[in-house]
């Protein structure tokens, strides 16, 4: 074990207490034990991009890489529920994506045996079984391994144990870092401003992961895209409260009345909204059983932005967004068409950014220069890969054995033309 040589000088310095940096921080201490870790961040816990999680999970993905990172990740959740009496209230409905295509292959890759599925094709069958969605729906794909938690308490209780174990946490801003012995971290705190000396860096900052990689003398491919989420109180009952994770797998254009598009035509910068909207409106209900909240989300956004700092800022959010995430999920469960007209009185508006590279993959390992390592571009499937990011991200600086994919995963893959030219040429980057 290495010992901490003084309250400002130690072995791993974690840039960003998100919940990967948490993932990273507690297997570090916890399972490798490790004690001379330090969790650096200027805002509180998880109050960033990791607070605007849908915490959803699946296996469902069209890489076997991707496949078998999430399924370790969801085995690791899985144990840890069972250590907490499932304090992360982390259930098994599925994922349930839904098509008014014939032909499966021609909205998403066909299934094969590495991700269990069930699929319905018989309409009578889709009504008994998923008797919320559309009556045009003729084809339904449940992914079995797949369902909802709690991210939050999931990253409360890893940062729990992370103190426990003797890591410390230090609430500031990191304005500079310097290599000479080892790496000085300059870091901002309320009460003035601190060094850090670390022998170790990892690079856990989110949306602002090609900053902090900047600082650190790397050149990281990852863009930000802003994506938003509803959620409201289901006054109506409109979704059940047993529905599984329901995605839309097809384009669609919005129901505009005539009068509605005559106006739309008339705004230039509205005219979008009459043309095909991209796959991907999803909905679920929050809260559990006894809940009355529902999410929705679409992450048909496509433009990059540089993280603001305030993710409730007027510039980031569009204000229609709940409408029209409504409308579209409306079209895949129609019980939601009333609030088009008369939308719920309680709900929250808010989002957050999809840090992600061109092929949608992380990126967790050394990051380049001398013991530094990145875990981050967790895209859209942060909470749910975090607990196999932090675990791989750990057992890599600590020297330990290490599943297959831990090249693909890391910076290094990016060298390997093979993988590279299968990526880029496929269509389905598992976005959703």
């Amino acid at each position: 074990m290495i010992r901490v040589r003084s309250d400002n000088r130690v072995e791993v310095a974690i840039v960003g207490a998100g919940i990967a940096g948490i993932a990273t921080a507690y297997y570090l201490s916890v399972k490798h034990k490790e004690s001379s870790v330090f969790l650096i961040d200027w805002r509180a816990p998880m109050s960033y991009t990791s607070a605007q999680s849908g915490d959803n999970f699946r296996n469902w993905w069209p890489h076997p890489t991707m496949t078998a990172f999430t399924n370790d990740s969801i085995d690791l959740m899985r144990g840890l529920a069972i250590e907490t009496d499932n304090l992360i209230n982390m259930t098994d409905r599925g994922y349930v994506l839904a098509t008014r295509r014939a032909d499966i292959g021609g909205v998403v890759a066909v299934p094969d045996s590495r991700i269990d599925v069930d699929v319905y094709s018989d309409r009578e069958r889709i009504r008994k079984k998923f008797p919320a969605l559309s009556d045009d729906i003729r084809n339904v794909i449940h992914v079995k391994r797949g369902g909802d938690f709690n991210g939050q308490q999931l990253g409360q209780y890893m940062l729990e144990r992370f103190r426990d174990a003797g890591g410390k946490q230090v609430r500031g801003e990191i304005t500079d870092i310097r290599n000479g012995d080892g790496y000085s971290l300059e870091v901002d705190c309320e009460d003035g401003r601190r060094t850090v000396r670390a022998e170790v860096v990892i690079n856990a900052a989110g949306p602002f992961v090609r900053h902090i990689g900047e600082m650190l003398g790397a050149e990281l491919p990852v863009k930000n895209v802003y994506q938003q989420k509803l959620a409201f109180d289901d006054k109506l009952g409109a979704i059940p409260r047993d529905m599984a994770f329901s995605i839309d797998l097809d384009a669609k254009e919005l129901s505009w009345t005539g009068e509605e598009r005559a106006l739309l035509a008339e705004d230039a910068g509205c005219r979008w909204l009459m043309e095909t909207m991209p796959a991907g409106t999803h909905c679920r209900p929050e809260g559990g059983e006894r809940g009355t909240w529902v999410k929705l989300g679409w992450a048909y956004n496509q433009r990059p932005s540089e993280p603001e700092r305030d993710l409730l800022n007027e510039r980031s959010r569009d204000p229609q967004f709940p409408e029209i995430v409504m409308r579209g999920a409306a079209a895949l469960l129609p019980a939601l068409t009333p609030y088009i007209q008369a939308p719920p009185s309680r709900f929250a508006h808010y989002g957050g950014y999809y840090t992600m590279t061109a092929e949608n993959w992380p990126l967790i390992g050394p990051m380049g220069p001398a013991n530094t390592y990145v875990v981050g571009a967790l895209s859209g499937f942060g909470s749910m890969s975090a607990c196999a990011a932090g675990n791989l991200c750990a057992a890599t600086v600590c020297g330990a054995d290490l599943p297959a994919y831990a090249d693909q995963l890391s910076p290094a893959r990016y060298e390997d033309e093979v993988l590279m030219g299968e990526l880029q040429s496929g269509v389905d980057r598992g976005l959703l």
